[in-house]
């Protein structure tokens, strides 16, 4: 079932309805989910989330902080009661920080509809909607997330990371320098939930876009400051330096206690057949041998390779581990050949290699076609 389906459904629509009106009697239930169902099957899941939210502005007999205050009393007590078993919420509730958004982005309110976005954000995360009003209001948006990131709840500490991104995937841009957010960070890279520091993690990639050299002299400024496990904080330095790690960028595995220029030798890959299909598995092996104790972060790399195309890569994780001297460490892996929401794979001539700490190592060749029909 598409998640536009399973996100806000006729049913989860009736149901918000009824949490509404017994939170105000004067609220027409059965009028809002009669609106918002009328051709639900033709909208995709943000035009339903805003069809919704401005149903509920609509439909509310009170406007300003009452409208704000009935919002918050339809919530069912806490967001495992309302249904939620994960951090991130129920879509049932997105319509909620949107409404908010969409009609109380307003300066004698303002105060109110953070508090508000705050309070949703563990029935539904509330980033999208933090956006609209960061763009409007930087300064209070801002100082609202400072008081976010020492909030009790663990989704509300998310928040203050997540709201600001410099690239919120599916959410407005801003104009904001991508270093705006980055005291809010300082509080929450030692945060005891993975849900709030991948965030952080997810946000220094974002700043690594443009000022990777920034990045890395933050995560090495967190280390000194010995405020954060080892562990979480190697975490978090992967994830945020993913894609400089994917690149190759010989910082990055320094400050991951990996040698760029370890002596490190690698077999030449071992494929089970050259030709392949779409939907195949890529079987493939290798070994890597070192005269001393190394430790190796390996990446194997998929480039199309015909004449005239765009050298498109797939860079993905294979391992990381040590390579005892005198004792090959062998490697297996099996890829499915298949498109992702990220990377389109066509049929064609490519390339496999191995990245071995950054450094792009002599590839073994092969084929890909279309599945006969």
């Amino acid at each position: 079932m598409p998640l536009k389906e399973r996100a806000l459904s006729p049913e989860r629509i009736a149901r918000i309805g009824r949490e509404m009106k017994a939170a105000c009697p004067g609220f027409d239930d059965a009028s809002f989910t009669a609106q918002v169902t009328a051709d639900l099957p033709q909208l995709e899941l943000k035009g339903r989330i805003a069809r919704t939210a401005d149903a509920l502005h609509q439909h509310l007999p009170v406007t300003g902080p009452d409208a704000l205050a009935t919002l918050l009393r339809s919530l069912p007590p806490t967001s495992e009661a309302a249904g939620a078993d994960t951090d991130f919420g129920l879509y049932i509730y997105a319509p909620h920080s949107a409404y908010v958004a969409a009609h109380h982005l307003h300066p004698d309110q303002l105060d109110q509809a953070l508090a508000a976005l705050a309070t949703l954000t563990p029935y539904f995360s509330a980033e999208d909607a933090v956006r609209t009003f960061l763009n409007t209001y930087p300064v209070q948006t801002l100082a609202a997330a400072a008081t976010w990131a020492t909030a009790a709840d663990h989704r509300v500490r998310r928040l203050a990371s997540e709201a600001t991104r410099p690239h919120l995937p599916w959410s407005a841009g801003t104009d904001l320098p991508v270093d705006t957010a980055l005291p809010l960070l300082d509080v929450l890279y030692a945060d005891s939930s993975r849900f709030v520091t991948t965030s952080v993690a997810n946000h220094l990639r974002d700043i690594a876009r443009t000022r990777p050299d920034l990045v890395l002299a933050t995560l090495t400024r967190w280390r000194t400051e010995g405020r954060a496990t080892a562990a979480e904080l190697a975490f978090i330095t992967r994830e945020a330096l993913k894609s400089r790690l994917k690149a190759g960028w010989a910082p990055a595995y320094t400050l991951l206690g990996y040698d760029p220029q370890a002596d490190v030798s690698v077999s030449p890959i071992r494929l089970t057949r050259t030709d392949h299909q779409l939907g195949d598995g890529l079987a493939f092996e290798a070994d890597l041998t070192a005269p001393t104790e190394t430790p190796v972060h390996v990446m194997y790399v998929l480039t199309r390779s015909d004449p005239g195309t765009a050298a498109r890569e797939k860079v993905a994780h294979l391992t990381r581990a040590t390579v005892k001297a005198g004792a090959p460490l062998h490697l297996a892996k099996t890829h499915l050949l298949k498109s992702t929401g990220t990377a389109a794979l066509a049929p064609g001539s490519y390339h496999l290699a191995l990245q071995v700490n950054g450094r792009r190592h002599p590839p073994a060749l092969l084929r890909i076609a279309n599945r006969p029909a």
